[in-house]
Formats: structure tokens, sequence, C-alpha cells
């Protein structure tokens, strides 16, 4: 006889909001909307069951806990930028806990999944690069624009194996690169094939989330990967990959960005702007102290300090003014994937961003200044 009660209880476990239903059904539609196919998963059962139960088991964001304490949920960030920084110093509990709040540090494996939480209620704050928000509004996420960051272009890169004959993307031609779908990963690929006068069907793309393309890469049964750090420092040390190319030198022309959900801007504006204060500071920080913070995140991350210190040298860890020519390259990127097939209307990204007067309302004066 099954046993009902496990089965109910299973049930329960997974469970989701019709929100969050409907947002992972237009997610999954924008994101197998391709002219190519994949032969694996773009993301991982865990990493699906970790959403969901970040959606599930923690309260709605605005309002009440049972310690009567509200919770603004911000990505971790790997424990690796200045993101990190702001969630191992505790400064920012510090300046929210007088308001009500406190700050949980969920984690997720990559972008498109933050960006499926933040939609969902299970992350009121992300970190991404360029194109993770531009699935997200072809979905009809109300996304909101918070802040921009450094682009830090070579934070990013191709590896192949380390004895691979490959010499540059030419030789790709034909050969499985992985990456997670809707990534700078996959973004840059598209770039970096096109450099070379070729098309991104020319290359077999293979969709993996990082944890699952770090094991098909290390097992040899993909020709490339696009990933990011620690992911490349580690591989190169392990001697198990060897970087071809990275986003620096004009191949990368687009900046990170925070991002929020409509209602959460609207009903928290005091909320980011001290995050993006408490942010700006920790990014000056971080910018004039390298070494202070690989000791600082060593143990974290169970790194080496010169381990650290090269990866952060990679960082350029600024915030910048969003303006017009920040919105017109995310603009591009918009029209890119829509060329390409990959989402399956026109996004005008300007609904996702706020005006002047509303970014000057939010955005850390010293960062205004810089424009």
């Amino acid at each position: 006889m099954p046993n009902w009660k496990d089965k109910i209880e299973s049930w329960k476990r997974l469970r989701i909001t019709r929100r969050h239903a409907l947002f992972a059904f237009g997610y999954s539609v924008v994101l197998s909307t391709t002219l190519f196919s994949c032969n694996s998963p773009q993301q991982s059962n865990s990493e699906i069951n970790n959403t969901a139960s970040n959606t599930t088991n923690t309260s709605t964001s605005g309002n009440s806990s049972t310690t009567n304490q509200k919770v603004v949920r911000i990505v971790r960030s790997k424990q690796l930028t200045a993101l990190a920084v702001l969630e191992k110093q505790g400064t920012l509990e510090k300046r929210l806990e007088p308001l009500g709040y406190k700050v949980e540090w969920p984690e997720f494996a990559a972008g498109p999944q933050q960006l499926e939480a933040l939609n969902a209620g299970g992350l009121d704050i992300a970190s991404t690069a360029e194109s993770p928000p531009i699935f997200s509004q072809a979905a009809g996420a109300p996304l909101v624009y918070l802040a921009a960051n450094s682009s830090d272009g070579q934070a990013v890169s191709l590896l192949v194996p380390a004895n691979s004959p490959v010499k540059s993307v030419k030789d790709l031609k034909g050969k499985k690169i992985a990456f997670q779908k809707a990534s700078i990963g996959h973004y840059l690929t598209v770039r970096a094939v096109e450099k070379e006068g070729l098309k991104l069907t020319d290359v077999e793309s293979v969709f993996l989330a990082p944890p699952d393309a770090n094991a098909a890469f290390s097992q040899g049964k993909v020709n490339a990967w696009f990933i990011w750090e620690p992911f490349v420092t580690r591989n190169v040390q392990n001697k198990v990959g060897r970087v071809l190319i990275d986003g620096s030198n004009g191949l990368r022309d687009t900046n990170n960005f925070i991002s929020t959900n409509r209602k959460f801007y609207q009903e928290n504006p005091q909320v980011i702007k001290i995050f993006l204060e408490e942010l700006q500071k920790e990014q000056v920080w971080a910018k004039n102290n390298r070494k202070e913070i690989a000791e600082l995140l060593s143990a974290t991350t169970q790194l080496d300090v010169p381990t650290l210190e090269k990866m952060h040298s990679k960082y350029d860890f600024s915030l910048v003014p969003i303006t017009d020519a920040v919105i017109n390259k995310q603009q591009e990127v918009a029209d890119k994937w829509y060329s390409l097939g990959l989402i399956p209307k026109k996004v005008n990204v300007k609904d996702g961003f706020l005006t002047p007067e509303q970014y000057a309302e939010i955005t850390p004066k010293e960062v205004l200044a810089s424009k």
C-alpha cells in the first residue's frame, strides 16, 4: 500500500505559489525558445528545489515574521565581491535593524535562478550580468534596475582543457561549449564566435548551471566552458583548464546590474537607499584594500589569500551611474537576443529602468557625481 501521508507531505514541500508557477512557466518558455538544441538541463534539480524552498519556507517581504521583523533577502555573491564584504561586515544589518528589518543572504547558482526567485518572492535584491534581466523582462516580470556595476570583464573567461589543442575560438567550430543559459557566459559566447566570423549555431551549446558544468568540464564531456570566478582560477590552479580568452579587451561591453521587483521597490525605497549606500562604502573599501578583502574572505571561501588576491585583481569594485549610454547598451543586448530567436518578443528595457529623478533619490551621491 502506498504511504499516502508521506506523499501528501512530499507535495506540501514541493508546493509553490500560483504566482511562482506562472512565472516559472513563462520563464521556461523564454529560455526554451532557441535556434539550437541543448542536450542537458539548464539547472539542476537541487537548484530548482532550492528556489522552491526559498519561496515557500520564508515569509513574504514586507510582512512581519514571528519576531515582528520584516525580511529583506539579498543574494549571496559567492563571497568574492564587495557584496560579500557587505555581508561579512554586518553593517547593513545594523542600519536596517532600527527600521524593523533583518537581512537574509540566500545563494543561487547563477543569474537566471536569482531572477526567477526575485519574481516569485524568494529574493528581494539580485546581482546579475546584463542578460538575465532581459530574459526576465521577456517573461513578463516587473523587474526594476536599481544600480549598475562595473563590467569586470577579466572575471569571466572561456576555459578549455589544459591539454586541449584549441588555440582560438575558431578552433571550437562544431565543438561543445558549456555555459549557463541566459547568462553572461551565454552572451559572451555569442560575442566571441561572431568576432571570429562564426555564428552561435556553428558551435554546440550545452546549457549547464555552473556546478554541473564544472563536473562536465573536468570529465572532458565538453570542449570549452564560459564561466566566471572562482571557477576560472580554481580550474587553472588545478591544471584542469586554461584560459583561451576572457571578457577584457572590448569583448564585454556591458554592465552588471543590481535589480529588484516593482513591488519591493515601491514598498521599500528607504531600504534600497540604505543598501546602495552601504554597498558603495564597501566597493570603495574593497578597491583600496585588495589584500585586506582577501584576508577578510579567506576563511569563508576556504581559499588562500594569494588566490583571492588574484581573483580580486579582476574586479573594478565600483558602482556606476545609470545613464542613457548604459540603457542603450542594454537595449542592444535585448535586440541581439531577439534577433537570435532566444526571446519570443521584443523587449523595451526602459520599462525596467527608473527616471533620473527616481535614481537621484536612491543612488549614493558620489556615484551620481561620477556622471
